[in-house]
């Protein structure tokens, strides 16, 4: 059953859990659902590689990638949505817009599962932070837990970056942020694939 309970993959929009499955996780990543997840009923078994950990991609990359959906919708953000994927297979919550930013298999990764050591490891200084980093609350509310892809910073203190998120009403966003330099609950992460 570990065998399988590995290979499972969302197929359903939003989908992050069903209920026969509560608790399993993948790679130590629980899949219990996050922000802009919820729980769903189907379920298809994928390959390993569906997680895409060895591919490398590089942050302008990521960030390319990530830009597109600020215009993906007609000329508009991709909206943000619990519940639906977009048209390219991808959440449309916080941790599946970063998914598609890494080319993570589809649905994507959720917020915790981006922040499990399998496929990230995470770090304590605001001075190693490099375009395509992610800064994320894995350990918040299934509505609170929220993931950003770092750019470059907006300032020589370093009290604020450039970020690609997707987010609640506005949907993908470009914008200054602080999350992870202060006290909160952000921590940095690095993606293993990211080159």
């Amino acid at each position: 059953m570990n065998r399988i309970s590995r290979k499972l993959a969302l197929t359903v929009a939003g989908a992050a859990l069903v209920a026969p499955l509560a608790g399993t996780s993948v790679a130590g990543a629980s899949l219990a659902p996050t922000q802009g997840e919820t729980s769903g009923s189907n379920v298809t078994a994928v390959s390993d590689d569906t997680v895409q950990t060895k591919a490398t991609i590089s942050g302008a990359t990521v960030i390319t990638r990530a830009k597109k959906w600020l215009t993906a919708n007609n000329g508009k953000p991709v909206p943000y949505s619990q519940v639906s994927n977009w048209k390219d297979g991808y959440r449309q919550d916080c941790s599946g817009f970063v998914s598609m930013a890494y080319a993570y298999g589809k649905p994507g990764l959720n917020t915790v599962g981006l922040a499990d050591s399998s496929v990230s490891t995470r770090f304590t200084s605001k001075n190693n932070l490099r375009k395509g980093d992610t800064i994320i609350d894995p350990n918040g509310t299934s509505t609170s837990r929220h993931v950003v892809l770092f750019e470059k910073w907006a300032n020589s203190a370093k009290t604020q970056y450039w970020a690609v998120e997707q987010r609640g009403t506005y949907g993908t966003t470009y914008r200054k942020l602080s999350y992870g330099i202060g006290s909160d609950q952000y921590d940095f992460y690095r993606q293993k694939k990211l080159s």
